[in-house]
């Protein structure tokens, strides 16, 4: 197989880098990372220079260049079909896809107005028009998960791309204090717990 290198942002801000990383590291894939420092004076030079798109993140593969996130993760999964990215039941798969889809392209609010940041807690911010509904909305799609296909400790059980896609959403939620209960918090947890969340947190934590 052809080298896999994946451009990403910073560790700590950067929340589609992550889940385009943690779809790789799931994988089991061999693969290097480039990091691109965000929010400094040469960020937009070094995106311009290393992306298509001049964001991030971007999965080189041979010749083959892939620049946004979801279908970033597609790639992985028929890549390494052994790794079961998305459910095996059908329905499952389906909804798996809706509600990554629905997170890529939803919650304006909530990632306008508490953006990630690893490291930090601001228990106090991110109050504004949107960002209640939104959170509301992900319970709401967290708990038709687990009601309709018996997740646990995942939205499906075993770990699955809709998880990777949900994984910057936990962080948000723990930087900006927005309090879990019950079901909502044993997800919460068992994704904060993961291995590769804790390496990447590690990361962003060591970031200059």
């Amino acid at each position: 197989m052809d080298a896999l290198t994946l451009v990403i942002g910073s560790k700590n801000l950067s929340s589609w880098s992550l889940r385009a990383w943690l779809a790789l590291k799931r994988a089991g894939a061999d693969f290097a990372e480039h990091v691109i420092p965000l929010d400094r004076s040469d960020t937009r030079a070094a995106l311009d220079a290393r992306t298509p798109s001049g964001k991030v993140p971007v999965l080189r593969h041979g010749e083959t260049i892939i620049w946004e996130s979801l279908a970033i993760c597609e790639y992985v999964a028929e890549l390494f079909p052994e790794a079961r990215l998305w459910p095996e039941d059908a329905a499952a798969r389906a909804t798996a896809r809706a509600v990554s889809a629905e997170m890529h392209a939803g919650f304006v609010a909530l990632r306008t107005y508490r953006p990630l940041n690893m490291r930090d807690r601001r228990p106090a911010e991110g109050f504004a028009p949107g960002v209640t509904e939104d959170v509301a909305r992900v319970l709401a799609v967290w708990a038709h998960c687990r009601d309709r296909f018996g997740g646990a400790p995942f939205l499906f059980g075993d770990f699955t791309l809709a998880d990777a896609m949900f994984a910057p959403v936990v962080s948000r939620f723990r930087t900006y204090g927005v309090a879990l209960e019950g079901a909502d918090r044993d997800y919460a947890d068992a994704v904060w717990e993961l291995p590769e969340m804790q390496e990447w947190a590690a990361a962003a934590a060591a970031e200059p």
